[in-house]
């Protein structure tokens, strides 16, 4: 197998950006799997434990250019991964004295769903780095603005207070209880915070009915970020999250490519995420465990087991213990769909950096105040061929070598003359980013504590 990948100069998306031409390259490496589409048999409006519902990037709705899309997600991520940071020195930090776990928050993507009898539809923010599921509700104390209608409870025939000695309740990490109604509080590492009352409700995703959903009904709701939507969807790992709460505690979802606005994402839930139902050969399917985390107060974030990273076919000499889980809940590697870029350790991100540099033969530039990112080169001129070499990137995880397309970690702009690399460095926590899922299916088993990689055309499920 060869070390290097193709760069197609012909796959470019142009963007008008302050009166210049801005081109997008995506890179399909010679040396990758090919890509394959799902047959999801559309049987899921029959179940009562699963659904697919379609993914809205949030910035989708926006007048912005291609630049101005990447710019906006790079500048978002850089704030997730800070507060993943937070969340990451205040769990090992016993002395703080917080009154209540942080969590995550926000997000890249928005769902559409329904609550309540009958039905009032709202967009949410999805987020695999929180577990409750909330919604702003009357009478509101403090609620930001939101697109549509505030929900109210009231309206609902299917509305009812959870008590204080309900499971829901006391998987919360910080609640109150007042005439037998339990009253949460939830923060998120922006210091963002929703603080109302925990309900449950009947949920409706597409023409999928689920009843008695518990979630938060927000009636003092602070922060920013949280505008796109009314309210946000937890897919954590945790007993609040959405997926747990499902009979079949499964999902999967397929994120299109960054720069295809006209393509929709996908999110499959419950007994619909199944990996039976993908055509992909077995070999093409990768699978690595999850590993929890020692600190209760992180068990919400899917961690896995990263052992190495190759570039061409140089395995990179990072220590063993680089990515490693500390038992004091330090470190550790997660998977994110609301980061924009993969953030790896940053010794670790040198030795990628070094050798990435030395394998690609092209002249270093710096191109942080346009693009964004830190490891950047000069775009030579077509030679005619529309191809530019790129060295080829593996994560080794746990019992899965995962072999990235070059799209999935290659930026290029042509009118600044620029190819740069789609990754950063981080200090504590490392996070494996939205921006290499592209065009994989991301399936999440926490029965059997696994996730699994597979190559698909999301535009085509």
């Amino acid at each position: 197998m060869g070390s290097g990948s193709v760069f197609p100069l012909s796959s470019v998306l142009l963007i008008l950006t302050l009166g210049a031409l801005l081109v997008a390259f995506f890179v399909n490496p010679a040396c990758s799997t090919s890509r394959r589409a799902l047959d999801l048999h559309d049987h899921h409006q029959t179940m009562q434990n699963g659904f697919k519902v379609t993914l809205k990037h949030i910035d989708s709705d926006k007048n912005l250019t291609k630049l101005e899309r990447l710019q906006r997600r790079i500048k978002r991520g850089r704030k997730r991964l800070q507060r993943l940071s937070v969340l990451s020195t205040s769990s090992s930090d016993h002395n703080l004295g917080a009154t209540s776990p942080i969590h995550a928050g926000q997000g890249e993507f928005l769902m559409k769903l329904s609550i309540g009898t009958p039905a009032e539809t709202y967009n949410a923010i999805l987020d695999t780095g929180s577990d409750l599921i909330w919604t702003q509700c009357k009478p509101c104390k403090d609620c930001y603005d939101q697109p549509s209608p505030i929900f109210d409870p009231k309206k609902s025939s299917t509305f009812s207070k959870l008590s204080c000695e309900s499971e829901l309740c006391e998987a919360l990490p910080s609640q109150t209880c007042t005439d037998n109604s339990c009253e949460y509080y939830y923060a998120y590492g922006d210091f963002s915070s929703t603080d109302g009352i925990l309900a449950t409700e009947t949920f409706t995703f597409g023409d999928v009915s689920i009843p008695k959903i518990g979630f938060g009904c927000g009636k003092d709701n602070q922060g920013g970020g949280f505008n796109q939507g009314a309210g946000l969807v937890g897919l954590g790992r945790g007993t609040l999250s959405l997926v747990s709460q499902l009979k079949e505690p499964k999902f999967s979802y397929c994120l299109a490519s960054v720069d295809d606005t006209k393509s929709s994402s996908t999110l499959l839930m419950g007994s619909v995420a199944n990996l039976d139902n993908t055509t992909s050969k077995h070999a093409d399917i990768k699978t690595t465990p999850l590993i929890k985390s020692p600190n209760p107060d992180q068990s919400t974030f899917y961690y896995l087991g990263l052992e190495g990273i190759s570039v061409g076919d140089t395995r990179l000499p990072i220590k063993k213990d680089t990515f490693a889980l500390g038992d004091d809940g330090n470190g550790g590697l997660i998977i994110d769909s609301g980061t924009t870029l993969t953030y790896i350790e940053e010794g670790a991100f040198d030795l990628l950096k070094t050798e990435f540099t030395s394998q690609i033969k092209l002249a270093e530039t710096d191109a942080t105040d346009t693009v964004g990112l830190d490891v950047c080169f000069k775009l030579p001129e077509d030679d005619g061929s529309g191809k530019v070499e790129v060295p080829k990137l593996v994560f080794h995880f746990k019992n899965a070598d995962l072999e990235l397309p070059a799209e999935n970690y290659i930026i290029a702009d042509t009118d600044v003359g620029v190819l740069c690399l789609a990754m950063g460095s981080a200090s504590g926590m490392s996070v494996f980013g939205n921006y290499q899922q592209q065009n994989l299916l991301v399936y999440h088993d926490l029965v059997k504590e696994t996730i699994s990689f597979v190559p698909t055309k999301c535009d085509q499920l």
